[in-house]
């Protein structure tokens, strides 16, 4: 009997976690402490910068994580709020170069992402390195929909805020160290002091390795293996005369395997020494990242207005190795190496009266220059299978082309990528209502200078009826070309809401808003532009160019109606949101052909994104509370022409097909209960249990492959007190086997399982 109520214990224990960030409320231990909610408290001193202090009272759909909630679920990087926030899915797979983050049917898997980042107000420009260790975080702010308006390009989908730690606020050092499954380690320390009432410093270190929980069955060793190290600097000034100061510079260093993707079908000759299923290449896979980067942030108060100032300078330097067959076979290779400098200037001016008109004008700007530089090396092997075998097999052996060496293919870009924006905000309430309309121009230009080079040497057989004997040479065709491409854009970017106030914890609203995330350049698919043009000249034939290197912004509008509510004294609090947004242009990553060796973008027509968000957390008693997070996502094409054709000649439309990767259920719901001990030194004992399902989730255009909907359970006893915790933890209890990313290379098929079953073992310790 009691193996089938296991799991129901979970899913009854499982009621808390996720609307104690959408209600922005933290558990507390007993009534009479003031409420976390870091919503009415603005404890960092430049935080809320552009929205309102509370956000629960402005016409947005947002989830707040305070300090205790980041403590207590562990959200150690930013990929752990999957599922915690509705509608937001963050899969873990590749390396920390992955970053791909889908949010209401609108993401991206490589190049610019749909929603944005920001550090203490900072913008992380580099999706790369969104991928970082979350230490010492005061707050962490998602707001869904587009926020184009006050934060500019690539914010379509939503902004993810995260605040640090003010020695202003907290005094003192701590000391953390953390063990769980694959022989992971995680030590964190940091020290806070304030020298006076106008300065304070905060200075954090961590390291992290693993050995991986992944093994490649060709290697016989983890291919996941991972070390991680940096730390952060904050300095901060105030005159309490309106003056304050913030400068935070921070670094990392991070080394890793990578790549745990599995086979599970495809060609028949590739497929002789691997299992389905199975984990087995031979070239060596890995990525190294070094991000340099450092925030300044003036802001002077008056009682009636402020004026902020945000400048940032930001480095990475990371460098990626992919063995692009990924089996064990001496096909090709890819490097991937990527060398970005970013600056960063943000004016904002606004007022801060109690009157009924407010507003906000803002000035920004960016320089951005990227370096890349991506060879592909071929084998002997990979030029006779991937380029010539066809055409050998389609003269019936008259004409035989065999390599002779293997063929670098190289390419080497510059970026230089600049914008600016203007942008204004203005509310005015009236009575109970308030209504709020923005702009924004944006204008950028972006080029890219590619210098592409490779060579080919092989040997032509041929033998023709009624030769006396075949005809043998050795060939050789090369290429070297320079070029370059270069776009502006100029866009204006409204929007629109209002909202009705029954007090400040109950409210409804609803906004219209424009969305926009920037085009870029294929620069991933020159090596097959190039493999194609030395394969051609190889059999004598005629290039011909394709207009496949850049592809096209992407737009939507955001229509949506929400609301905030509490009853019975605080006991339930809850947010709800219903949205209706239309893509123009979506951007998807395709495999432009069944032997490509790269990923191109490409702009998907119309899609249609229909959904809604209920979130909802109860606190019966000051010791217990429940809380849960429900998204839904219908996002559909609607017009998607693929330039491509079925058996019968008829072209091929997927409308009416879902968008892939995006989960059309999210869902996070879990149970805490605090229990004082009565024991000083002990503290409480913190007991969770939850739970977080996804899915179904489709993995390409034509919605032929999937992962079907998926339930992980996770739990954990806490031993808390003011100067200590001990926290014992697990993750997908159930040992639960699942996709979280699929892709088609070469003719064969991949994926890469989910995590497994993961324990482990946290102690903080707080010296004051």
């Amino acid at each position: 009997m009691k193996q089938y109520y296991k799991p129901f214990l979970f899913l009854i224990s499982g009621l808390t976690f996720s609307l104690t960030a959408v209600a922005g409320v933290e558990t507390t231990a007993t009534p009479e402490q003031a409420v976390d909610t870091t919503i009415v408290v603005d404890r960092v001193q430049v935080s809320a910068v552009k929205q309102g202090l509370v956000l629960r009272s402005e016409p947005v759909a947002s989830t707040i994580l305070g300090e205790r909630t980041v403590a207590r679920q562990h959200v150690d990087a930013v990929k752990r709020l999957t599922d915690l926030v509705p509608n937001l899915h963050i899969p873990d797979y590749g390396s920390r170069m992955t970053s791909s983050i889908y949010v209401r049917g609108l993401g991206a898997r490589i190049d610019h992402p749909a929603i944005g980042m920001n550090i203490d107000n900072v913008p992380v420009m580099n999706k790369n390195a969104f991928d970082t260790e979350l230490a010492d975080i005061e707050r962490i702010e998602v707001l869904r929909g587009p926020q184009s308006t006050l934060y500019g390009r690539n914010t379509m989908g939503g902004v993810v805020n995260i605040y640090t730690l003010s020695p202003f606020t907290y005094q003192g050092a701590r000391i953390s160290a953390e063990y769980s499954s694959g022989n992971t380690s995680r030590f964190r320390a940091s020290a806070y002091t304030k020298f006076s009432e106008k300065w304070a410093m905060a200075l954090s270190a961590y390291s992290i390795q693993s050995d991986g929980l992944f093994n490649n069955d060709f290697t016989g060793r983890k291919c996941d293996w991972e070390e991680f190290q940096g730390g952060r600097w904050k300095t901060q000034y105030r005159n309490n005369k309106g003056l304050r100061i913030e400068n935070t510079f921070a670094f990392s260093w991070g080394e890793q395997g990578g790549y745990p993707y599995a086979f599970i079908g495809g060609r028949s000759e590739d497929n002789k020494d691997v299992k389905v299923g199975q984990i087995a290449y031979n070239a060596p896979c890995g990525y190294e990242r070094t991000t340099l980067s450092d925030g300044l942030t003036i802001q002077y108060e008056t009682p009636r207005h402020s004026l902020t100032s945000i400048t940032s300078y930001q480095f990475t330097d990371d460098c990626m190795q992919m063995d692009n067959d990924f089996l064990p076979l001496d096909y090709f290779t890819l490097q991937q190496s990527i060398r970005e400098q970013v600056i960063t200037e943000d004016f904002i001016f606004r007022s801060r009266s109690e009157r009924a008109y407010n507003y906000l004008f803002g000035l920004y700007g960016f320089y951005r220059y990227n370096n890349l530089s991506a060879p592909v090396q071929f084998t002997k092997t990979g030029i006779d299978e991937m380029m010539f075998a066809a055409a050998n097999e389609a003269t019936h052996g008259m004409v035989q082309l065999t390599a002779l060496e293997p063929m670098p293919l190289g390419s080497d870009f510059d970026n230089p990528n600049y914008g600016g924006a203007l942008y204004h905000e203005s509310s005015l309430r009236f009575g109970k209502f308030e209504a709020k309309a923005g702009l924004r121009f944006e204008h950028e230009y972006t080029k890219l200078q590619y210098h592409s080079y490779g060579a080919l040497k092989f040997h032509q057989r041929i033998a023709m009826p009624g030769m006396p004997r075949p005809m043998e040479k050795d060939n050789a065709v090369e290429l070297d070309e320079k070029g370059s491409y270069r776009h502006n854009y100029s866009e204006w970017l409204p929007k629109f809401s209002l909202i009705y106030r029954f007090d400040e914890q109950r409210n409804l609203y609803l906004s219209a808003s424009r969305g926009f995330k920037a085009g870029g350049f294929n620069t991933q698919l020159f090596s097959d532009i190039l493999k194609e043009k030395l394969q051609t000249q190889a059999m004598g034939g005629a290039s011909e160019e394709k207009d496949i290197v850049s592809y096209a912004p992407e737009y939507s509008w955001n229509y949506e109606v929400g609301g905030h509510f509490s009853c019975a004294d605080g006991i339930v609090r809850g947010d709800m949101a219903f949205f209706w947004i239309d893509v123009e242009d979506q951007q998807l990553t395709v495999f432009p052909a069944a032997d490509a060796t790269g990923r191109m973008m490409t702009n998907a027509g119309r899609t249609r994104s229909i959904g809604g968000e209920a979130a909802m957390q109860i606190r019966p008693t000051s010791n217990l509370e429940f809380s849960l997070a429900y998204g839904y996502t219908e996002a559909t094409f609607r017009d998607y022409e693929t330039g491509k054709v079925d058996d019968e000649g008829n072209a091929i439309n997927y409308r009416g097909n879902y968008v892939p990767y995006v989960p059309r259920h999210t869902l996070s719901a879990g149970i805490t209960w605090t229990i004082p001990t009565g024991v000083r030194w002990l503290g409480d004992v913190v007991l969770y249990g939850g739970l977080n399902n996804t899915g179904k989730i489709y993995w390409d255009e034509a919605n032929k492959e999937s992962q079907g909907a998926y339930t992980l359970f996770n739990a954990s006893v806490r031993i808390e007190h003011a100067r200590y915790s001990l926290d014992f933890w697990g993750r997908n209890l159930g040992d639960k086997h699942y996709d979280v990313f699929y892709f088609e290379s070469i003719g064969n098929r991949f994926v890469q399982r989910g995590r497994p079953q993961i324990f482990g073992v946290t102690l903080q310790i707080h010296i004051l």
